[in-house]
């Protein structure tokens, strides 16, 4: 049995009804039917992801993820 490690998602509605999971400390990403679904996915793919390649260190503080807006040229 391995250790539990506490990583940051983000989750955001995609077009076609899908759900897109994203981990903020790494790149890995997966969609699903629904935020659980994709969620599922995105555990599964780390926990495979993480078989052969070194944690990331972990935070002093878990990040803050905040929606922002950026100006773009007409």
């Amino acid at each position: 049995m391995g250790r539990t490690v506490r990583l940051t998602a983000t989750v955001t509605p995609e077009d076609g009804g899908l759900y897109c999971a994203r981990c903020v400390q790494v790149e890995v990403a997966c969609e699903g039917h629904t935020v659980d679904e994709a969620l599922g996915r995105l555990r599964r793919a780390l926990e495979h992801y993480f078989r052969h390649r070194p944690l990331p260190n972990p935070p002093s503080h878990p990040p803050i993820v905040v929606p922002i807006e950026v100006r773009l040229p007409d």
